[in-house]
């Protein structure tokens, strides 16, 4: 149908309006659409396991939420340089997770969607609660708001972090890591992409695997792991 100068045209464009604006208000929060994975640009979502099985006292989750793929690919580095450091890891999107139990420590991640965690990562440590109090955990989150590594972007980003902190105040965190991510605008839908594209989003894969590796060989303060191990 074609729209034209009238009332009907006046609706259509407060709609888009409205459309465009929760989109940028969303943007502007953190929640800036992510996509990629460890191996380039395409959707992701892996799963795996790795290190010694039955090592007693060091045997890791790394459970995650990823809307587009790039979290995953975080998720997954971590748990490749927790098995260097000693560890047996299991990398398990949040959703699949079953008990706790088996672990002795637990990192959880997401990426950032409107300024929060994805629910699902928020639901996972409601579910688990008990456990979570329990052992020693990690959390960390991807968003590109990490684009620029300053002081000011991380106070932003480790706000986001808020709603479940309080909301959990008895589970605290241990370590915290905060990570870019990578936008990929093949992975978005036409209005997105536009808005993306209006917005000036730089297109690419901005994860810097060292610094998210370097963050998880420091996890043996939580997990106990040998520091003495190398990685290969």
């Amino acid at each position: 149908m074609e729209i034209g100068n009238g009332k009907e045209g006046e609706i259509s464009r407060r709609r888009f309006m409205v459309l465009a604006g929760g989109t940028i208000s969303a943007i502007s929060l953190g929640g800036m659409p992510l996509a990629g994975s460890n191996h380039g640009m395409a959707m992701d979502f892996s799963e795996s396991k790795c290190g010694e099985e039955g090592r007693a006292g060091k045997k890791v989750l790394v459970a995650y939420a990823s809307q587009y793929g790039s979290t995953s690919g975080v998720a997954d580095a971590i748990g490749k340089e927790l098995c260097r450091r000693g560890a047996a890891v299991d990398v398990c999107r949040v959703k699949n997770v079953g008990e706790l139990n088996e672990y002795r420590g637990v990192v959880v991640g997401s990426a950032i969607y409107r300024g929060k965690w994805l629910p699902e990562a928020v639901e996972f440590v409601q579910r688990n609660r008990g456990v979570l109090r329990q052992v020693p955990v990690g959390y960390f989150l991807v968003c590109m708001s990490m684009l620029d590594p300053s002081e000011e972007s991380r106070r932003k980003a480790l706000a986001y972090l808020d709603p479940v902190l309080k909301a959990e105040s008895h589970i605290q965190p241990l370590k915290v890591g905060i990570f870019a991510g990578a936008l990929n605008y093949s992975n978005l839908s036409l209005p997105m992409k536009a808005i993306m594209k209006l917005k000036g989003a730089p297109e690419g894969d901005f994860r810097r695997w060292d610094t998210i590796k370097a963050w998880a060989t420091g996890l043996h303060e939580i997990h106990g792991l040998d520091e003495k191990a190398t990685s290969s």
